[in-house]
C-alpha cells in the first residue's frame, strides 16, 4: 500500500477561541522561541565585533545589507512550505506524498538560487562605494560577506525543515537543535574571531566564517532528526531526492516569488537604512545596526506567532472550515500585539542599559555609538506595535495563498510612503539619523493598515469561495 491510498481524512479544528488560542501557543512560543534563539547568530556577531571597534561593526552591517537581500529573495520558496503542506495536511492528514514533493521541491529552489548568490557578493565593494559607503567600511564588508556566503543555502534549508516540522506540530525538538547550533555559533566565533590558544585570529572573517559552520551542522542536525523522528520519517521527505517534480516546482515558484518579493520590499527598507546612516556616518551606522538588533530580537516573538498563525488558517482553509480560519486569524492579531507590546514596553523603560550590552563604553567611539543608540531605541519602540500588526496580517495572508495583493501593499507602504520619509529626513533635513528611524515608522503604519484591510477582505463570507480557488 502507498501513502496515497489512505481515506482523506480532514484536520479538525478548535470550536471555541480558547481552544484556537491554546492551539496557537502550543505551537507559536516554541517557533518564536526558536526564531529568537536563530537570530542570536546574528546578535552575537554584533556583540563580538563590538569589542573589536566600530568599523568592523559597520562593515558587518553594510555585508549584512546584502547578504540579507538575497537571503529575502531566497525566502518565497522556503515560505511556500507553511501553506502547502498545512492546506495538504488540513485536506487530509494522512496526505504524506504531496507534503514530500513539496518540501523537496523547496530544497531545490534553494539549491539552484545559490550560483547566483555566489555572482553577486563578488559585487559588494563597488556596490558600497557607489552608495557612499566608507571605502574601509566597505572594504571590510566585501571580504566578511564571503565567509558569511556559504551558510546561505544552509540556513534557509533549515528554514524550510523547520516550517515543515511546524507544520507536523513538531517545534519542541527543533528549538533545541537551533539552540545547540547557536551555541556552536558562540564557540565558533570566539575561537575564529579572537584566536585563542591554537587557533587563528581572524576577526570579522572569523565571524562570517562561524556563522556558515553553525548553518552548515544545524542543517545537518535537521536532516538526522527528521530521518530518526517516528512522526516526521513517515513522510520520507528525502524520498528520491534527486527525482524533480516540475509541477510542484513550479507551484513553489508561483506562490513564493510574490512572498519573496514582499519580504524584500519589508526587509529591505530597514537595510538600506543602513546604508543612509553610512551616508551620514559610521557612528550614526553602527547605532543603527545595534538599535536594529534589539528591535528585530523583539520582533522574533510576533513573527513566531504570526508562523504558527499562517500554519493554522492554512489548515483551517484546507479542511475548508471558514469559522475556524477567522478564529485563527483573530487569535493570531491579538496575541502577537500583546508579544510585542511586553518587549517594547521594557525596552523604552531601560535604553540606556540595553545600549551598554553591546559595546564597551570606555572606548572614545563606543560611547558615542552608545549615546546614539539610547536616542533611538525608544523611537523604535513606538513601531513595534504597527510591525506586529502587520507581520500577523502579512502572515495570515500567506497562510491563505493570498500572496499578490499584499506584495504590491508592502511595496507601495515601504518604497513610496516609508523610503521617501527616511531619505529626506535623514539626508536633507536637520532631523539627521532620528528621522530615518520616522521614516520607518510610516512605513509600517501604512502596511498596517493596507494588509489589515486585505486580511478582513478576504475573509468576508462571499470572498470565502474565490479565496478557496486561489492557486
Amino acid at each position: 500500500m502507498t501513502d496515497t491510498t489512505y481515506t482523506p481524512e480532514k484536520t479538525k479544528m478548535p470550536h471555541t477561541f480558547g481552544g484556537e488560542t491554546k492551539a496557537l501557543l502550543a505551537l507559536g512560543i516554541p517557533m518564536a522561541a526558536t526564531q529568537l534563539v536563530q537570530f542570536f547568530i546574528y546578535t552575537i556577531d554584533i556583540v563580538m565585533l563590538g569589542r573589536l571597534s566600530a568599523a568592523d561593526v559597520a562593515a558587518a552591517s553594510v555585508g549584512t545589507v546584502i547578504y540579507f537581500a538575497l537571503w529575502m529573495l531566497g525566502s518565497g520558496p522556503v515560505n511556500a512550505v507553511s501553506p502547502l503542506v498545512s492546506q495538504a495536511l488540513g485536506a487530509n492528514k494522512r496526505d504524506y506524498h504531496d507534503v514530500r514533493i513539496s518540501v523537496r521541491m523547496t530544497l531545490w529552489a534553494i539549491a539552484l538560487m545559490f550560483p547566483f548568490l555566489l555572482v553577486v557578493i563578488f559585487f559588494l565593494e563597488p556596490m558600497a562605494l557607489k552608495l557612499g559607503q566608507d571605502p574601509h567600511v566597505a572594504a571590510k564588508a566585501s571580504v566578511y560577506i564571503l565567509a558569511l556566503a556559504p551558510g546561505w543555502p544552509f540556513a534557509l534549508g533549515v528554514m524550510a525543515l523547520r516550517n515543515f516540522l511546524a507544520a507536523i506540530e513538531k517545534t519542541k525538538v527543533p528549538l533545541v537543535l537551533v539552540i545547540i547550533g547557536t551555541g556552536l555559533n558562540a564557540l565558533f566565533n570566539w575561537c575564529l574571531i579572537f584566536g585563542p590558544g591554537p587557533f587563528p585570529r581572524l576577526e570579522l572573517v572569523g565571524a562570517g566564517l562561524a556563522s556558515s559552520l553553525a548553518y552548515a551542522l544545524t542543517f545537518a542536525m535537521f536532516v538526522v532528526y527528521i530521518q530518526l523522528d517516528t512522526q516526521a520519517r513517515v513522510f520520507r521527505v528525502f524520498k528520491r531526492f534527486w527525482k524533480i517534480r516540475r509541477a510542484r516546482f513550479r507551484e513553489v515558484v508561483k506562490l513564493g516569488w510574490p512572498m519573496s518579493i514582499n519580504t524584500f520590499f519589508e526587509g529591505m527598507l530597514f537595510n538600506v537604512a543602513v546604508l543612509i546612516m553610512g551616508a551620514i556616518g559610521m557612528i550614526e551606522q553602527a547605532a543603527y545596526q545595534i538599535g536594529l538588533n534589539v528591535v528585530a530580537l523583539a520582533f522574533m516573538l510576533p513573527w513566531g506567532l504570526s508562523m504558527a498563525g499562517a500554519i493554522r488558517i492554512g489548515l483551517a482553509t484546507g479542511a475548508d472550515n471558514h469559522p475556524a480560519a477567522k478564529r485563527a486569524a483573530i487569535v493570531t492579531m491579538i496575541a502577537a500585539t500583546i508579544g510585542i507590546l511586553i518587549f517594547a514596553i521594557t525596552i523604552a523603560l531601560v535604553p540606556d542599559f540595553i545600549a551598554s550590552l553591546y559595546m564597551d563604553e570606555s572606548k572614545a567611539d563606543n560611547a558615542q555609538v552608545i549615546a546614539l543608540v539610547t536616542l533611538f531605541l525608544p523611537i523604535a519602540c513606538g513601531f513595534m506595535l504597527f510591525d506586529a500588526f502587520q507581520v500577523a496580517a502579512n502572515q495570515l495572508l500567506r497562510g491563505l495563498k493570498d500572496v499578490q495583493i499584499p506584495m504590491f501593499m508592502t511595496g507601495f507602504s515601504y518604497w513610496i510612503v516609508g523610503f521617501p520619509i527616511a531619505f529626506w529626513l535623514g539626508l536633507h533635513s536637520p532631523v539627521g539619523a532620528i528621522g530615518v528611524w520616522y521614516g520607518l515608522m510610516a512605513g509600517l503604519i501604512s502596511a498596517s493598515i493596507l494588509l489589515g484591510g486585505r486580511l478582513i477582505y478576504v475573509l468576508r463570507d462571499e470572498n470565502w469561495q474565490k479565496l478557496r480557488t486561489l492557486k
